[in-house]
């Protein structure tokens, strides 16, 4: 039988994560406490699809980077803000393009304010996106800023850090795992790392960071904070690791729970203290952890919808992520307790000449004939799934976004106001978001269920106050869709 190693990792039984010793928690948490009060720096999210906000609430998510857009997030009093870029629904070129602007504007806003900041690239828990292109760009981009100004910024490191309990996330010895069932599975053996324009092989971070970079990073080069490092609150070890590193050098962090994300910011803000400058490649936990965001109880019907009757409650559900779990989670829509309307909408027609646009007008039509007569509707794409005959990347994702846009025809198209609004899929719910909904800025309200936030929208969206919920393809369980729109109906 061939040995494993951290090239081949073996999956794990989920038991394992009750066998590491915690620290002291208490103790642990009043050291961040005092650690975030002398940070003093803003934290900037940059969001490559509107599902980052899932662990937190009563924090702003902007849908555009202007000029404006920046200075007003960094004149807000919360110490953290989220830009929702989109970036994985754009070509290369595209997010190269933009990440340079946000660069730009980012640095004008933070000299205006007299305000530095800690940079967050947040991206996908199960590693898909624009890596390492975007945070590249970033790095060379504000480095480049700085030289400009004097001001001679140097990032020393880059922070990767995929964790994300809510959706079953863990890292394990450099290893990232996503939970499925009772197990742990290495995260290059997943639907996830089959995706067409963003797959990969390796579930060993440094491995992934050499396969991601061509071999311009070596797995050799990357620093390891480990999870024995964090559950022994070795705090200054893991700092001193972090003041190692030199010339954006790659830093994977291990975690099973959030008790590690604090050790680690912890030792994050001692090195921050000694002039080390870091930006950070991550998953959802550590945006919570640095922004220092509590806990929150999960929404109920009358946080969202308090001048609805129960069961009177009309709403839409557009359905666009393709893999299985969002699969499973319609099916069991399909068995709630309160009548649905389900309408299929062939993506397929894409092929054909207009196709799309006569899709897009059938189904809107029938949309506001089942919300006229004060019915949900879930508006939902063909579930066998649908790719080119082809190896080119950028052709798929041109298709996708294509599809997308037909999505958000529309819901742009309704003339009836929902009560509220569901988003399947990660491209989608930001597509429908700021181009059907047309939200420039919405209040994270918190979460229906782990993992699934609900935006506030804006005076200057479609709908003004409503609520906008945005369900990730790859979180949650079987139920879960279900059990959002049960607690929305009432």
């Amino acid at each position: 039988m061939q040995e494993l190693t951290p090239k081949q990792p073996a999956a794990l039984p989920l038991s394992v994560l009750e066998t590491y010793p915690a620290p002291d928690e208490a103790a642990i948490n009043a050291q961040l406490a005092q650690a975030l009060n002398s940070l003093n720096k803003k934290i900037v999210v940059l969001d490559d699809d509107p599902t980052g906000v899932q662990t937190v609430h009563n924090i702003s998510v902007y849908t555009d980077w202007s000029e404006e857009t920046f200075r007003a997030s960094f004149a807000e009093e919360s110490p953290m803000f989220f830009i929702l870029t989109n970036s994985r629904s754009m070509t290369a070129d595209e997010t190269r393009r933009e990440h340079q602007q946000m660069a730009r504007r980012l640095t004008a806003a933070s000299e205006a304010s007299g305000k530095d900041f800690i940079l967050i690239s947040r991206s996908d828990s199960t590693l898909r996106g624009h890596y390492p292109l975007e945070t590249e760009t970033l790095r060379c981009t504000l480095e480049q800023c700085s030289a400009e100004t004097g001001a001679l910024v140097h990032f020393d490191g880059e922070i990767i850090y995929p964790f994300f309990l809510e959706g079953g996330r863990y890292t394990i010895d450099g290893v990232h795992y996503v939970k499925e069932g009772e197990q742990l599975t290495p995260a290059g053996q997943t639907e996830f790392a089959q995706d067409k324009t963003f797959g990969y092989r390796a579930s060993y971070l440094p491995d992934w960071c050499e396969e991601k970079s061509v071999g311009t990073v070596s797995a050799a080069s990357v620093i390891h904070i480990s999870l024995s490092e964090l559950r022994a609150g070795s705090i200054d070890t893991i700092a001193e690791k972090l003041c190692s590193a030199r010339g954006f050098q790659k830093i994977v962090v291990d975690s099973i729970d959030y008790i590690d994300v604090k050790v680690f910011a912890v030792a994050f803000c001692k090195a921050v203290a000694a002039g080390k400058r870091f930006l950070f490649r991550s998953a959802a936990a550590i945006t919570k952890v640095l922004g220092g965001v509590s806990d929150q109880p999960l929404l109920t019907r009358d946080d969202l919808l308090p001048q609805v009757p129960a069961q009177q409650g009309r709403g839409l559900i557009i359905v666009g992520s393709h893999v299985n779990k969002t699969t499973r989670q319609l099916e069991a829509l399909k068995h709630s307790r309160f009548p649905i309307a389900f309408l299929e909408f062939n993506q397929h027609l894409v092929l054909q000449e207009g196709g799309l646009k006569g899709e897009v007008a059938r189904v809107t039509a029938l949309a506001e004939e089942q919300l006229r007569a004060g019915y949900t509707c879930a508006v939902y794409t063909r579930r066998d799934r649908f790719d080119l005959d082809t190896d080119d990347k950028e052709a798929q994702l041109r298709i996708a976004t294509e599809i997308s846009a037909a999505l958000v025809d529309i819901v742009a198209g309704l003339a009836v106001r929902p009560d509220f609004v569901i988003s399947k899929g990660g491209i989608t719910s930001s597509d429908i978001g700021t181009k059907a909904l047309r939200v420039r800025r919405a209040t994270v309200w918190g979460q229906i269920r782990k993992s699934v936030p609900v935006w506030q929208l804006g005076e200057e969206s479609k709908f003004p106050g409503m609520p906008y919920i945005i369900f990730p393809g790859n979180t949650g369980t079987e139920d879960d869709l279900r059990i959002a729109i049960e607690t929305l109906m009432g």
